[in-house]
């Protein structure tokens, strides 16, 4: 369910704002603002509740957010016409704003259930099982992946054989019985596991600094440690609260969010969780972007459907490759294979800004088109009519793909523009492909290694930290295509994300160098699950 209103919500605000964009651009800023903002709170939320607490909340308010967001949908389709005369138009733009409040609402909800779930929870279910940890990441990835491939197509044939008011009806009720059933498994998962009830009580502000002193004095530990776990583990009882002032209460928050950013900036893992934020900013990925790229290229949407399933299987294979390279290799290796892969991967699509058909031209400005749109009072120029001159090519050599014919609209074959070559393009796509598998496997490397070395009292605010970082990083890959739109500037772009693909790997090497040192590249070592499982009780790692 939430798969599916991740990709038709965006669908929806195109049809309703009349095939523009504004309304799904202003959603993807509010919710990734919402996210680089309440990140480290919600993280904090999740720390200081019981986990049943927290799972239920989370699944109720995002559920319920997505079916009442799904009901004024519907409304809106019904009375578009009546609501654009009520009050002027007002009405309608309540309306609009009340859907992506509510839709930023269910977002946030739904980060909460994942930090919940799949980075609180897994570990508690696995217990001191290294393997078993490593085994339910992958197959959590994998059934991800497969819900991405399987929801748009479901969601995508309701709207295309019925209405947008159908597709909203169906996702609406799709989540209202899968909140029922999800709340049901959540249940018997915590009735099933009793150490789910346990949670550690919050580590004080002082122990804190001690331990992140010692951090950099500390031995460098070794990759066969056993997890995390404090040892004052006790069932959760909510402290008395004591009595503050409206300051405090107003300025908590900015505390909150001040000490989450500090808290991950001093983890052992900061480098690795930074090196997989970097991977955000980029073009080179099946976003709007890069699709809308491909089109300018000639490329069909049978073809990219095509694409689109191969990237999901490439991903299905990252997860199996990332389980026996960990089992082979380490885990802390594996994320430095996977990242080597990756990148490897990655030099064919900078090849490709520079081969028969990439529409590069330095010669032209990035900020060429946003320049005339914003400081010209002239109009950009656009294509004349067969009446004055024969039909003008676009920038990148596309023919007119219109009718099938690659002659122009008078007849003249002299002035038929040549079809694009597709060599370019067809490294581009390569490489994004097949970078998948490394790109899988370094996300579940680094999820791990998250997983492991955060202390229990602080497993939500930092990997809160981290979706905020995530979404950081993401929403400068889009300001930065918003500055250079123009398809002239894409191979800069790809450069461009590129480099900072190869900075997130380079933080992870020197982070991988920090905690292994020289037996970096000893490979093929044993699983340590044997090692971490004989290891006396204070050999573990620190925060």
């Amino acid at each position: 369910g939430d798969r599916m209103w991740h990709f038709a919500v965006s669908v929806f605000l195109v049809e309703l704002y009349g095939n523009s964009l504004l309304l799904t651009a202003v959603y993807g800023l509010v919710v990734a603002g919402s996210v680089l903002l309440l990140g480290a709170i919600i993280g904090d939320w999740v720390d200081k509740n019981s986990r049943l607490k927290v799972a239920q909340t989370s699944l109720v308010v995002q559920n319920a957010s997505v079916i009442l967001c799904g009901i004024i949908l519907m409304i809106v389709f019904l009375f578009k016409t009546q609501l654009l005369t009520l009050y002027h138009g007002w009405l309608l733009t309540v309306c609009y704003i009340l859907v992506i409040t509510i839709a930023n609402i269910a977002n946030l909800a739904s980060t909460a259930t994942a930090i919940t779930i799949q980075r609180d929870w897994i570990v508690v279910v696995a217990g001191e099982d290294r393997s078993k940890l490593a085994d339910m990441n992958a197959t959590i990835r994998r059934i991800d992946q497969l819900t991405n491939i399987l929801a748009p197509m479901a969601v995508g044939q309701i709207m295309t054989y019925g209405s947008p008011m159908i597709g909203c009806g169906f996702i609406s009720g799709w989540n209202l019985m899968s909140m029922c059933v999800e709340y049901l498994l959540l249940w018997k998962v915590y009735q099933k596991t009793p150490t789910l009830a346990l949670k550690s009580a919050k580590v004080e502000e002082s122990e804190l600094k001690q331990l992140n002193v010692k951090k950099e004095s500390d031995v460098k530990p070794a990759e066969g440690v056993q997890l995390i776990v404090e040892k004052d583990v006790t069932g959760f009882e909510p402290q008395q609260e004591k009595e503050v002032s409206c300051g405090a209460r107003i300025a908590e928050p900015f505390i909150t969010f001040r000490d989450g950013w500090v808290a991950y900036y001093n983890q052992p893992v900061f480098l690795a969780g930074m090196g997989l934020a970097f991977l955000y900013m980029t073009v080179l990925g099946f976003d709007c972007i890069t699709t809308g790229y491909a089109y300018t290229q000639g490329l069909s949407g049978s073809v990219l459907s095509l694409l689109m399933g191969a990237s999901a299987v490439t991903g299905i294979m990252g997860t199996v490759a990332f389980t026996w390279l960990r089992r082979k290799c380490g885990l802390i290796r594996t994320g430095l294979i996977s990242g080597v892969a990756q990148f490897a991967c990655l030099i064919l699509c900078a090849i490709s800004v520079f081969m028969p058909g990439s529409p590069m031209d330095l010669t032209v400005s990035p900020f060429a088109d946003i320049s005339a749109r914003l400081f010209e009072s002239e109009p950009l120029p656009t294509i004349a009519s067969p009446e004055d001159k024969p039909e003008m090519v676009f920038a990148t050599g596309m023919p007119n793909l219109l009718n099938g014919s690659t002659t122009p609209a008078n007849g003249d074959p002299e002035m038929s523009p040549e079809p694009v070559p597709l060599i370019s393009v067809s490294l581009l796509f390569a490489g994004v492909i097949a970078a998948r598998v490394g790109l899988w496997s370094f996300d579940l490397t680094v999820t791990q290694l998250l997983q492991e070395n955060v202390v229990e009292s602080e497993r939500g605010i930092i990997n809160g930290v981290q979706n905020s970082m995530n979404y950081l990083l993401d929403l400068l890959h889009f300001i930065m295509v918003i500055l250079a739109p123009n398809p002239e500037a894409f191979g800069l772009l790809v450069l461009i994300s590129v480099s900072f693909v190869a900075m997130g790997h380079i933080m992870y090497f020197r982070f991988a160098q920090k905690s292994l040192g020289k037996q970096l590249f000893v490979c093929c070592t044993p699983d340590p699950k044997t090692v971490s499982d004989s290891s006396p009780p204070g050999n573990t790692s620190t925060v």
